[in-house]
């Protein structure tokens, strides 16, 4: 781990493709018949677990179906079919951890790829939209299609090692990203990127590029000699919130409307982040606060990395990626439930 995390460093903060890939087809070396028997086993385990009412919960967010719901005749593949192929394979990297558990005959849908979609049909997905049940909080026990599993972990999944503390580093926003096809973020750059305050650039490169001001990335770890990250979200969810709750800076955002596995639906304003509105007019009013009041800053600092640190234990996702699955079969018609 120490290896891994001085390896990350040097590449910036983000993962290193090769040893996550290399370690992932080495898993289709295993035989699916020893895993078989083995997933007996983990569950088994599992039912002695001490956190069981929090796995069950978490199990029951990420995957909603009621038993209502069929898969469609013509899309539903089986998981004999489930193998690398170059497209997607990260998407099939990490969900075959999971489903190499699972006998072949069990059928399933997926959608690998960016995007939030209202499915006919039960489907595997990185990402959905936020169902805040008209109250504000994220909606639980209501039939939904998109069913949640871990997805572009090596994108994803990154945590970093700030050893800045909050009140050293610079009162400063920052944001590096590409705008793209990003509305909002273009935005934000043509409102702020006057702003002494306010570090933020459009980091692709080309003449379609400098109507928003460019710049060079900067690595992950450039970012945390600021107090205030900017969180946007892009095709589905803002792709940098794992990382920054993970260190001493404070992620700045609209209210999240899309979810992954990291739950977005479960963030508090004011306790894990600093919302601020869709047109970030009250940007500068909010960091000013925090500015003023780090005592404050440093409670947002702690919860978003207690809720980050719910994530880090990899034989309890494991163990909660294996009940979605098994969820899904139960739930699609394909396994005998069990009381749960």
């Amino acid at each position: 781990m120490e290896l891994m995390t001085a390896l990350n460093r040097l590449h910036g903060g983000k993962n290193i493709k090769l040893p996550y890939f290399i370690a992932q087809l080495s898993r289709y070396a295993v035989p699916k018949v020893l895993l078989r028997s083995r997933l007996e086993e983990i569950l088994r385990d599992g039912e002695k677990r001490y956190d069981m009412d929090y796995v069950l919960d978490r199990v029951n967010y990420y995957n909603r179906l009621t038993g209502a719901e069929r898969l469609s005749p013509t899309e539903a593949t089986p998981l004999k079919e489930h193998k690398f192929r170059g497209r997607h394979s990260a998407y099939i990297f990490d969900s075959y951890q999971t489903t190499r558990f699972f006998d072949d005959s069990l059928r399933w849908q997926t959608y690998f790829g960016d995007g939030v979609f209202d499915l006919l049909h039960p489907t595997i997905i990185k990402a959905r939209k936020i169902d805040r049940g008209g109250g504000g909080e994220a909606a639980s026990g209501k039939g939904d299609n998109s069913v949640l599993l871990n997805l572009d972990r090596c994108r994803l999944d990154i945590r970093l090692h700030d050893k800045i503390p909050f009140t050293e580093k610079a009162d400063r926003v920052i944001f590096r990203g590409s705008v793209k096809s990003s509305e909002q973020r273009r935005r934000f750059i043509e409102t702020f990127r006057d702003n002494p305050r306010i570090d933020t650039a459009d980091t692709r490169s080309g003449h379609s590029a400098q109507e928003t001001g460019t710049a060079k990335q900067i690595t992950l770890y450039a970012h945390l000699d600021s107090k205030f990250i900017m969180t946007f979200e892009g095709n589905d969810i803002a792709s940098n919130i794992r990382w920054v709750m993970s260190t001493n800076s404070i992620a700045v955002m609209p209210r999240p409307r899309n979810e992954s596995w990291f739950m977005e639906g479960r963030l508090r304003p004011g306790y894990h982040y600093i919302e601020v509105r869709d047109d970030y007019s009250d940007l500068e009013e909010k960091i000013d606060y925090y500015i003023a009041h780090p005592e404050q800053a440093q409670q947002i600092i702690d919860h978003a990395n207690d809720f980050a640190r719910q994530f880090y234990d990899s034989r309890r996702e494991r163990f909660i990626s294996l009940l979605v699955m098994k969820k899904y079969f139960e739930k699609t018609g394909q396994l005998s439930p069990t009381n749960r």
